[in-house]
């Protein structure tokens, strides 16, 4: 989708009054719809607007306009601007600026990100809340002249900061941090399967000691009896 130019309407105004593109050429180069440029024509729309000229604003050329009004099937095109502004990089060097009216609320988004994540490093509130080290570290050692009177306070909350530079910051903090090894939780059920397949087992088992105590006992009592009938033959 091609960019349409700064004021649409003003724009709009000034091509219905000063040339004889079609509706459907204003309405397309300036966003509109071409019930709305009609109306423009009409009057009934943007009333009181005053024309903007997009040829002394750069946003298009007067050939372009004289070709559109010869071909009524072509779409208008943006000038592109021959000045290239420079571009501006943000740099993230140094504290972030906060403005004077924020500058007190500071220590209470300090002691908040303390205690909310206290796994950030003081580089990284710094950065969130424009402070310096050692009133961090006067904050977290409860030296801060005005400790008692500190609340913790969200700095999203207070403006001194934007969400997205936060969770950017507690992520980073997260990889940055060793990982931990999982306590020891105590014993676990074991799965179905292994508590089935060892309950059957155990099963087993006890038939097995169970028929080979009774053939040991059955072979116990067969060997008795067989000296009684030794005893006995003896004794006739």
């Amino acid at each position: 989708m091609s960019q349409g130019p700064l004021m649409p309407k003003a724009t709009a105004v000034w091509l219905v009054e000063n040339t004889s593109l079609a509706f459907e050429q204003i309405a397309d180069f300036c966003k509109l719809h071409p019930l709305e440029v009609k109306g423009i024509a009409d009057g009934e729309v943007a009333a009181g607007i005053k024309g903007l000229d997009p040829i002394t604003t750069g946003q298009l050329t007067r050939d372009e306009i004289e070709r559109a009004q010869r071909v009524p099937d072509y779409k208008l095109k943006v000038a592109v601007s021959k000045v290239k502004l420079p571009e501006v990089k943000r740099t993230t060097k140094g504290p972030r600026y906060t403005p004077l009216s924020r500058r007190q609320d500071r220590p209470n988004a300090i002691l908040w990100l303390l205690r909310s994540h206290p796994e950030l490093k003081d580089a990284q509130i710094i950065r969130l809340v424009g402070t310096t080290k050692s009133t961090i570290q006067q904050i977290r050692e409860r030296t801060h002249w005005n400790s008692s009177a500190l609340q913790p306070m969200d700095p999203v909350t207070l403006g001194l900061c934007t969400q997205i530079d936060l969770d950017f910051e507690v992520q980073r903090a997260a990889k940055d941090r060793p990982a931990t090894v999982p306590a020891d939780v105590g014993a676990s059920l074991l799965p179905t399967e292994l508590s089935t397949a060892q309950e059957t087992d155990e099963h087993a088992e006890h038939h097995r000691n169970a028929r080979d105590e009774k053939l040991n006992v059955d072979s116990v009592f067969a060997k008795l009896k067989g000296m009684r009938q030794t005893d006995e033959d003896d004794e006739d």
